[in-house]
């Protein structure tokens, strides 16, 4: 050591000595975190990177002049503009952005304020871009606005040390009269679809049901021609068994018996049943026979008048 200076520093008090070295040290040393280095200038000019760890500097010659951080960051920005049918709307756009490690340069020095232009130029993209789409279609074409921004950061923050990571749009706010009309056109949509297929149900049940209809009259007439089948089988076969039993008798003597048979059959059920609705007829034996004969013109009559135009062939 130099005579004069240690005859200097032996003048010193050791306190003094003591809390100069502890200044000298700790204006020496720094420390930077992990993912982030620190800019040291030297007499206000850039000097050099301090990368992560114990760092050394020259006290009073150099200082650390600022940090920046290298991890992805995050920044959600709001804009209010409005659609191509004048509906206005609130769209949020998350950028996520982070320093380029080998242009922290130009991040720490050209750009003041990354923040504020980022968020200028995403007001730019989506005023642009928005006023352009009717509002149906700003939803399903969320991810080309989001294209469109990322685009455009990443040209225009690429020259200033900033990489872009990704752009999102994050949330589509119509006004709240826009969103409840909106609700009540999907409402009134689906009314109308749920109507279409009830009415096609009851379509469906009505047809149903009138083939079942149809299928039961069918039946119905097939088992009635069978009855009617059988009852003329059989009473074929009793006049045939009449005429054979008792000789001398002729078919219409069957018929007449047959049918005052009958006649009596429905007294006895008439007399036999509950209050029912009864119709006054003669009913002795003798007019059996005009009974039938008036049976039998009343069908002829009915199918005259069931000709074409009812007219009646004389």
């Amino acid at each position: 050591m130099d005579p004069e200076v240690a005859q200097v520093l032996a003048w010193l008090p050791v306190p003094f000595v003591v809390a100069l070295a502890l200044w000298f040290l700790s204006s020496s040393l720094f420390v930077v975190h992990q993912q982030s280095v620190a800019v040291v200038e030297r007499f206000g000019r850039f000097a050099r990177m301090a990368s992560p760890g114990l760092n050394l500097k020259i006290p009073v010659v150099e200082r650390v002049a600022g940090r920046a951080d290298l991890r992805v960051q995050q920044l959600d920005v709001s804009v209010e503009t409005k659609t191509l049918d004048n509906v206005f709307v609130r769209v949020v756009v998350s950028v996520q952005f982070y320093v380029l490690p080998d242009a922290v340069f130009n991040a720490f020095y050209r750009l003041s304020d990354a923040t504020t232009q980022i968020r200028s130029f995403v007001f730019d993209v989506v005023r642009a871009r928005v006023p352009n789409i009717a509002i149906d279609d700003v939803f399903q074409r969320k991810d080309d606005i989001a294209e469109a921004v990322k685009a455009e950061l990443s040209e225009v923050m690429g020259g200033f040390g900033y990489g872009i990571v990704k752009a999102l749009v994050t949330d589509i706010d119509p006004d709240a009269h826009v969103k409840a009309a909106m609700n009540e056109i999907n409402a009134a949509q689906r009314m109308r679809v749920a109507a279409q297929e009830r009415g096609e149900a009851e379509k469906i049940l009505r047809v149903k049901a009138a083939e079942a209809d149809a299928q039961a009259k069918a039946l119905a007439g097939k088992g009635i021609a069978e009855q009617r089948r059988a009852i003329v089988e059989g009473l074929r076969e009793s006049v045939d068994e009449f005429q054979r039993t008792v000789p001398g008798t002729s078919a219409q003597d069957v018929m007449n018996l047959v049918l005052m048979t009958q006649y009596f059959d429905t007294l006895k059920e008439i007399g036999a049943t509950s209050p029912t609705n009864t119709i006054l007829i003669p009913h002795s034996p003798g007019a059996l026979a005009d009974i039938s004969a008036q049976l039998r013109d009343a069908m002829i009559t009915s199918n005259q008048v069931g000709r074409p135009n009812g007219q009646m062939h004389r």
